[in-house]
C-alpha cells in the first residue's frame, strides 16, 4: 500500500481563489477586509511567517497592516497599539506573531485582543466558544485540517483519533474540533506512556510535537491517515538544511491510506485559513451593522 498524498498547496490555491470574490463583494460595500499584524523582535523565522501572511492578504486584495517593534519594546507599548487597532474599523483581524520576547507576557497579550478580531482563536473567550461547540473563530492550522478532511472526503464519526501534541495552538483545539466531528480522541504529549500503543490502534494520527521525523511506520497500523503538522529544519547529516516533519514520510506512506506531506500539505492551510478568519470577521461585523 503506498498512501494518497493529501496536496494542502493545491486546496489552499483553490480557497485563495474563491475568497478574492468574497473580498471584492465586501469591498463594494466598503468592507475590506483587513489584517493587523504585530511582531515584536527580529527572530528570523517570525519574519519570514509575518512576510507570507501579509503578502498572501496583499494577494486576495485584502488590507494589511504590518506593525514591528524592537526586541526591547515594552509590554506597555504593545497593548497601546492593540487597545488602538481594537478601536479602528479598517482592521477586522488582529495577530501577534508568536514567540514574543520574555519580558512581555504572552498571555496578556492575547487577552487584549478584541475577541471579535482574534483571528488566531486563541483568546480565552473564543477558546471557550470551541470547547462548547460553537466557535467563533477556529485557531488556523486545525482548521486547515478540518478543510483537508472535508476537501478528500474523510469521514471522521466513529474513528479511534490520536492526537500527538498538547499545545493550545494545534493539539488542544485539533482534539476539540475531531470530538465535535464524532471521533474517538487520545491526546498524548511528552509524558505518555508507551506512545507507539496509542499510535498502533489509530484509524487517524496527527503529530504535532516538534519532533523530526519521530513518528515511524512501525507506530502505525496499516491504512491508518496520517496528518504531519510539523515543521523542522534538519541540523546535520546529508538531509542538513532541509524541511521535514514529525513524520517519517518516505517509510510511512508505505503503510498509511492518507498522509500529508511537508512542506506542501497542513503549512500552506495554515495561512489560508487564517485569510478565511479575516474575511469572516469582516462579513459579520457588516451583517451586525446591518
Amino acid at each position: 500500500m503506498t498512501a494518497q498524498v493529501l496536496d494542502g498547496k493545491a486546496l489552499a490555491d483553490e480557497l485563495r481563489a474563491s475568497f478574492k470574490e468574497r473580498v471584492a463583494t465586501l469591498a463594494a460595500r466598503g468592507q475590506r477586509p483587513g489584517l493587523a499584524v504585530v511582531l515584536v523582535g527580529e527572530d528570523p523565522a517570525s519574519q519570514v511567517y509575518v512576510r507570507n501572511k501579509v503578502s498572501a492578504c496583499e494577494a486576495a486584495g485584502m488590507h494589511s497592516e504590518k506593525i514591528v517593534y524592537p526586541a526591547d519594546a515594552s509590554q506597555s507599548e504593545v497593548l497601546a497599539k492593540i487597545n488602538e487597532l481594537n478601536q479602528d474599523a479598517a482592521i477586522h483581524g488582529i495577530l501577534v506573531q508568536l514567540p514574543l520576547p520574555k519580558h512581555i507576557n504572552e498571555d496578556a497579550i492575547l487577552e487584549a485582543i478584541s475577541p471579535a478580531k482574534d483571528v488566531d482563536g486563541f483568546h480565552a473567550e473564543n477558546v471557550g466558544a470551541l470547547v462548547q461547540g460553537h466557535p467563533r473563530f477556529i485557531p488556523c492550522t486545525p482548521y486547515g485540517v478540518m478543510k483537508m478532511f472535508e476537501k478528500y472526503g474523510v469521514d471522521l464519526a466513529g474513528k479511534e483519533a490520536v492526537v500527538i501534541g498538547r499545545s493550545n495552538i494545534v493539539g488542544k483545539p485539533m482534539a476539540l474540533l475531531l470530538i465535535a466531528a464524532g471521533a474517538t480522541v487520545t491526546v498524548c504529549n511528552s509524558k505518555t506512556r508507551d506512545l507507539a500503543s496509542h499510535t498502533r490502534r489509530a484509524d487517524l494520527v496527527v503529530a504535532a510535537l516538534g519532533k523530526p521525523r519521530f513518528v515511524k511506520a512501525d507506530m502505525l497500523k496499516p491504512g491508518a491517515i496520517v496528518i504531519d503538522v510539523g515543521i523542522n529544519r534538519i541540523a546535520e547529516g546529508p538531509d542538513a538544511g532541509k524541511l521535514c516533519g514529525d513524520v517519517d514520510f518516505a517509510a510511512v506512506k508505505e503503510v498509511a491510506s492518507l498522509i500529508t506531506p511537508v512542506p506542501g500539505g497542513v503549512g500552506p492551510m495554515t495561512i489560508t485559513m487564517l485569510l478565511a478568519n479575516t474575511i469572516e470577521s469582516a462579513e459579520r461585523i457588516l451583517q451586525e451593522r446591518n
